[in-house]
């Protein structure tokens, strides 16, 4: 292990061999967690050559259970995201995706930080089952085209052990450290192509758009470097996306967009990204694909597959038609402007943390999340307001936690005096 930290050091590219032995070894215990963190230190200083970060990338993945899906006939899609506020793409998207023909088999993930996971999304749902074995996950997606479910708990453990490290040795803002603890999950998860949403602005964890793109670039690479189609979206995270924050009520939110009458920046990016995947599965060009998309939105197959996906996995249909029993809060309170003026900012990360602080997301690891709290907004970036005006809704179980989050909330907004120009939410591509 000396000899691999001093060539990593010293800026030496790693042979595969030496990378699968390193992670076999900290995986097994042989190697003590002072010298891996040397390790990634010098990959902090040093980074890593393309074909180091797909052999390490490779070694994480095959650390745990690598899930077969050549079962499901068709080319397999999954999409992925860095983590955003109000981020509930996936499923309308799969949906969407789904009804056009496609076959998406997908694996999600659960709240981190300030950003909202799908699988909690999901759980709000009244008996939606997010756990199914390697058996059943094939047959629903062979039998109705898609399925999104929890990931395993030996999926990439090499990861879940590294990623615990670099959190406590300050080797987490790290572009291919990030880049191999995402793709070892999608590479393990068995998709043959995959979409990645790129997040980038105040809401990401990706502040500047040069950063998004090389983390796109090393995601793709790695993808292609193991034999998947992977193409990376780029993507606006400088504000919210859509109007609601929060478990129950980001899902009624995907249920009215399937209607039609979603807002307008999460619309745009859900027909955007289905067009893409429906491509990467050879279904058409990009005007054929968004054609049907766009047709499976106004006719309601892209609801209907919803349905068929919340019954498929336990839940009730019939949420799709009254979203109420989904469950709502017991309290609200709306938070008004002191002042007239235009929205010039949004921290969206701060936005993230108000909803967190109302329990619609984790305080510590493992805790509990109330899947009726949240935030809709009311204003965003750009809109004008006057004095009085709601500028979002605060929804909780519990009063007094209203006070703290409407104090985060205001203080996330920026209110100038001037209108803010609203650029494109899709900021790029990267393949």
């Amino acid at each position: 292990m000396y000899d691999v930290i001093l060539k990593k050091r010293q800026g030496i590219e790693l042979t595969d061999s030496e990378l699968q032995w390193l992670i076999h070894g900290y995986v097994a215990g042989d190697i003590p967690d002072y010298q891996m963190s040397a390790f990634l230190m010098a990959v902090i200083f040093k980074g890593m050559t393309p074909k180091e970060l797909g052999a390490f990338t490779m070694a994480m993945a095959y650390s745990g259970d690598m899930v077969d899906l050549s079962a499901i006939k068709g080319i397999k899609v999954d999409k992925h995201s860095t983590g955003g506020v109000g981020d509930k793409t996936t499923l309308v998207i799969a949906s969407l995706v789904a009804a056009c023909g496609g076959v998406v088999a997908k694996m999600s993930g659960r709240g981190l930080g300030h950003t909202g996971g799908t699988i909690d999304k999901m759980e709000s749902i009244p008996g939606l089952r997010t756990e199914l074995s390697e058996e059943e996950f094939r047959n629903q997606v062979n039998n109705i085209g898609v399925a999104v479910i929890g990931q395993s708990s030996n999926i990439a453990p090499a990861d879940k052990k590294i990623y615990a490290l670099r959190d406590v040795t300050a080797t987490v803002d790290s572009i291919p450290l990030i880049a191999s603890s995402i793709m070892s999950k999608k590479l393990a998860s068995g998709a043959d192509a995959i979409l990645l949403d790129v997040k980038v602005g105040s809401g990401a964890f990706m502040k500047t758009i040069d950063d998004a793109r090389l983390l796109a670039q090393a995601m793709v690479d790695i993808g292609n470097a193991n034999g998947r189609i992977v193409k990376a979206v780029i993507t606006d995270m400088d504000r919210p996306l859509g109007q609601a924050i929060g478990n129950a009520l980001e899902i009624a939110e995907v249920i009215q967009t399937l209607k039609g009458r979603g807002p307008q920046d999460l619309t745009h990016e859900c027909l955007v990204m289905a067009t893409h995947l429906l491509v990467m599965s050879e279904k058409g060009d990009y005007d054929n694909c968004y054609s049907m998309v766009q047709t499976a939105l106004q006719n309601g197959a892209g609801l209907a597959k919803l349905r068929e996906l919340i019954v498929a996995q336990g839940g009730k249909g019939q949420v799709v038609d009254d979203t109420s029993l989904l469950g709502s809060a017991r309290f609200t309170y709306d938070i008004r402007a002191s002042k007239a003026g235009y929205i010039a900012h949004m921290n969206t990360e701060d936005c993230g943390i108000a909803s967190v602080m109302l329990g619609a997301g984790r305080i510590v690891k493992d805790g509990p999340v109330d899947m009726t709290a949240g935030i809709v907004m009311h204003k965003k970036t750009g809109d004008a307001v006057v004095a009085g005006d709601v500028l979002a809704t605060l929804y909780a179980n519990d009063e007094s936690l209203f006070e703290g989050a409407e104090k985060a909330y205001v203080q996330a907004l920026t209110i100038g005096t001037e209108a803010s120009t609203i650029g494109e939410t899709i900021l790029g591509f990267v393949e």
